[in-house]
């Protein structure tokens, strides 16, 4: 069997930015100190026609650049989100009509919080692996929701990455593993427009227990050991927990450094572990290797190995790099936020 792995990848992320100080100065609090705390600066804000399905649309495009397929050649799509702009009606069709996919298509929404997007990898991979699919379509995207004044409100962003799945990729899925339980750290009922949260509760049973097990687990099925990964990327629902869950795996700092996109751009829930493995793959070189451990509140984590192939020198140049997206931006203030997030209800 010829390797499978990532044939292209794409990325978008708004340019709309909004300050950490600018939504402490509005409640009242220390923006400085909140800033420190969670180490992100700013963050993604959707414009007016921006949602979920356009971000998924514009980094598919980017996906197809690389890829250089005939988009007919995709026979599945999946979009992992946490806010998809139809309670019934799926995100998938309307990116892969937008993008000219074929008819005959596996086609699915998928939720599972922050690691929908990477669930959605692991699906195209197996069908790929098992004959039934050409080429697969996963994509993490979200324009994610955080209630006024609460924690989540300085993270929550937007934005988005695609990875289309196949043979001769320019980084080849090695070997994947995923570890879940039922802890329910993050959840948003249905109709509730904003998700609630265990305030720390988050930390130590939830986010770390799930990166480090699956981590882990993953090093003891392969038998690769922290030398051998060049870089590695953790799902980022701030700037200070991936950092930890390095230190507590064994990583050195500067592996984690280049995924390290939430500074800049806030959480983006299910393209955030996505994000930066873009950003990764902007910068590696032929025969490095790469670690991704997502995550996903409820909660689980999906652990990747990707080497990267030569084709990787060619292909990138092909799309705007994440770099390009995160360094392209206009801030707002807290008014134009509120009407662009829809926060005031009549």
């Amino acid at each position: 069997m010829t390797d499978i792995g990532i044939v292209g990848y794409g990325c978008y992320i708004p340019r709309l930015r909004i300050r950490v100080e600018e939504i402490a100065r509005i409640w009242g609090a220390d923006g400085k100190n909140i800033k420190n705390s969670l180490g992100v600066e700013e963050k993604s804000v959707p414009d007016i026609d921006e949602d979920t399905v356009t971000i998924a649309v514009e980094a598919s495009k980017n996906a197809l650049k690389r890829a250089r397929i005939n988009p007919r050649n995709i026979e599945a799509v999946f979009i992992g989100s946490e806010s998809h702009p139809y309670v019934v009606n799926p995100s998938g069709t309307i990116v892969a009509e937008a993008i000219g996919v074929s008819n005959n298509l596996f086609c699915a929404d998928l939720e599972f919080a922050c690691k929908a997007g990477t669930a959605g990898m692991q699906i195209c991979y197996a069908m790929v692996k098992a004959g039934m699919i050409k080429y697969g379509l996963a994509i993490g995207s979200d324009t994610a929701q955080g209630r006024p004044g609460d924690a989540l409100e300085y993270t929550a962003a937007a934005g988005g990455a695609a990875f289309i799945i196949g043979n001769n990729p320019l980084a080849i899925i090695e070997d994947t593993l995923s570890f879940a339980t039922d802890t329910p750290d993050f959840f948003r009922r249905e109709g509730e427009p904003y998700p609630k949260h265990a305030g720390r509760f988050t930390g130590e049973p939830a986010y770390f227990r799930h990166v480090v097990t699956a981590t882990t687990n993953f090093l003891k099925k392969t038998g690769l050991k922290q030398d051998d990964f060049d870089y590695i990327v953790f799902h980022m629902p701030n700037g200070k927990f991936p950092l930890k869950a390095a230190k507590k795996l064994g990583f050195p700092p500067e592996k984690i450094k280049q995924s390290l996109v939430v500074k800049k751009i806030g959480n983006t829930y299910s393209g955030s572990s996505l994000l930066g493995l873009s950003n990764v793959l902007d910068v590696a070189k032929p025969n490095e290797r790469i670690l991704l451990t997502s995550y996903g509140s409820g909660a689980g984590s999906d652990c990747f190995s990707f080497l990267v192939t030569d084709a990787i020198e060619e292909r990138r140049c092909s799309a705007p790099r994440t770099r390009e997206y995160i360094e392209n931006k206009e801030y707002v203030d807290y008014g134009l936020y509120v009407k662009l997030k829809g926060k005031l209800k009549l």
